[in-house]
């Protein structure tokens, strides 16, 4: 019992060191936009690949990657906060072309890889078929964050986050069903594939719901915003758990569940300084997973494995972006034709060159049971296909913004609103002032005179506003925005807190939503 008690010692030792060793280049990689301008044009997600590169090209293995590590630890806390952070109201306009992008979208990924590597590079059809699943999960991280960062259209970030959402539950679904064919435990069929579809997707919707809508209401009883923020974390976690205990998805679950908080959960339970604290604490934890993901993907590289496989790559990544060309411009011809969806070609082009493979198409890759023969090469083909999309489509997708016109005024926003921040600053100060002038002790003077100084700044802040509003007249309509949003925030904190108070037992729909949008 000693002997095994030291042995468990020393793996926690180890595990801690190697887990403090990845976190430290993470963290040095994260301060070099900081230190050096010119990596300020790379998203911060693929400099990581690149480190992890070097780390590789170098003999230097941090951790090993395991497919238990990426969908039962990293997974769950990525997929909560993008679902958290997505809007309803922006997710209910476009669900039709998102549904449609990631089931069918999914089917034709698998069809296109699986024609090519079968045809082309003469693969064993079953052994297509899992390389087809395992790169039909769309990751677009890098490419999201860069929308952030350059204020592109919030529906074009809305579209490619969706069908990132949801087609990775289908993508697992797919993958889980196809791996059992060269097992010989399932038989290819139309009917055992809905069937199964149906059972995942529902008790996954299922168990998301009850435990979205059950911390809902859990949390109009009490106003103790570290309790809220762990009891989403729990969530998030639990969600996943239960999901795939009963044999649902736990991608589908984890993403209801968070849809559910962010949109209703966290209006009817928390106060809006709770609201911000959970906020945060989820854009912390997505910060500090993807720093870990994205440089052990660029490590795990084994750079002799992918020249071995170098055809097979090449013909992989050749089927997979011609059935994207497919999946996104021949379905949203249809969306746009049938749901009048009205997505434009230029807005196409970005899904099409931004749907990028990450975490979840590596994690599938390493699941391949190890009595298949063909596993190492379904591995290596993986991995390279998910460096090209990241390193060779993540870093032209910049470009390919500013050629199709689609970069937003986000850094001009940026700066106007934090104008008109320190306009609201200034003048709580000047109301503060008016309180404790009369304050004993206080010299009069000395009040009257800070007073003038406050003025004269705000003035200024002032005058530099008029002046931005005047060149740049859009920002207008974004001042409007933002009050809109403001006016739909206090309506619904207003019904939270009757609530919350016992004299409302359910809060009441939205009244001015269609009232401000008219």
């Amino acid at each position: 019992m000693t002997l095994e008690s030291a042995i468990g010692d020393v793996a926690i030792e180890e595990n801690l060191k190697q887990f403090l060793l990845v976190l430290s280049v993470s963290l040095s990689v994260a301060t070099l936009p900081q230190v050096f301008s010119w990596f300020r044009q790379i998203p911060y997600t693929l400099l990581l690949v690149i480190a992890g590169l070097g780390l590789a090209v170098a003999d230097v293995r941090l951790v090993n990657l395991s497919p238990e590590l990426i969908l039962t630890i990293f997974l769950p806390p990525l997929l909560f906060e993008a679902a958290w952070n997505l809007k309803w109201s922006g997710l209910k306009r476009d669900l039709f072309p998102i549904c449609l992008y990631a089931v069918l979208g999914v089917v034709i990924s698998i069809a296109g890889v699986t024609l090519g590597l079968n045809q082309l590079a003469g693969l064993p059809l079953t052994t297509a078929l899992l390389m087809g699943a395992s790169l039909s999960a769309t990751d677009p991280v890098s490419v999201t964050a860069l929308f952030r960062e350059l204020g592109v259209d919030k529906r074009l970030t809305t579209l490619m986050e969706g069908e990132s959402l949801f087609n990775d539950g289908m993508a697992v679904v797919a993958f889980s069903f196809l791996v059992g064919l060269p097992l010989g435990t399932v038989t290819l069929g139309v009917q055992p594939v809905i069937q199964e579809l149906f059972t995942v997707v529902g008790i996954g919707l299922g168990v998301g719901a009850l435990i979205g809508f059950g911390i809902s209401y859990l949390t109009q009883r009490f106003d103790l915003p570290l309790v809220e923020q762990s009891l989403t974390l729990v969530s998030a976690y639990g969600t996943y758990i239960f999901a795939e205990d009963l044999g649902g998805s736990g991608v589908i679950g984890v993403v209801t569940t968070g849809l559910i908080l962010g949109n209703f959960g966290s209006r009817i339970g928390m106060n809006p300084r709770t609201r911000v604290i959970v906020s945060e604490f989820w854009e912390f934890i997505a910060f500090f997973v993807n720093s870990i993901v994205f440089l052990l993907i660029g490590d795990q590289v084994r750079f002799a494995t992918l020249s071995d496989y170098f055809l097979i790559i090449a013909v992989t990544i050749g089927g997979m972006v011609l059935a994207r060309v497919v999946s996104v411009f021949g379905l949203g011809f249809l969306c746009n034709r049938v749901a009048k969806s009205e997505i434009g070609l230029p807005q196409q082009t970005i899904l099409w060159w931004g749907g990028l493979r990450g975490s979840v198409s590596i994690a599938l890759a390493l699941s391949v049971p190890t009595i298949l023969g063909e596993r190492e090469e379904i591995i290596a083909t993986v991995f390279g296909v998910v460096l090209f999309t990241l390193l060779v489509q993540g870093l032209t997708t910049k470009p390919l913004l500013e050629r199709l016109r689609l970069l937003g005024d986000q850094p001009l926003r940026q700066e106007y609103t934090q104008l008109v921040a320190r306009q609201s600053a200034l003048k709580r100060v000047l109301h503060y002032l008016d309180q404790v002038d009369e304050r004993p002790g206080l010299d009069a003077e000395f009040c009257r005179y800070q007073q003038t100084l406050v003025k004269g700044e705000l003035q200024n802040i002032v005058d530099k506003i008029h002046k931005m509003q005047d060149e740049y007249p859009n920002l207008r309509d974004f001042t409007t925005e933002q009050l809109r949003m403001e006016l739909l925030s206090v309506e619904a904190d207003t019904y939270a807190e009757f609530v919350r108070s016992g004299r409302l037992n359910q809060e009441l729909a939205p009244l001015l939503t269609d009232i401000l949008e008219s």
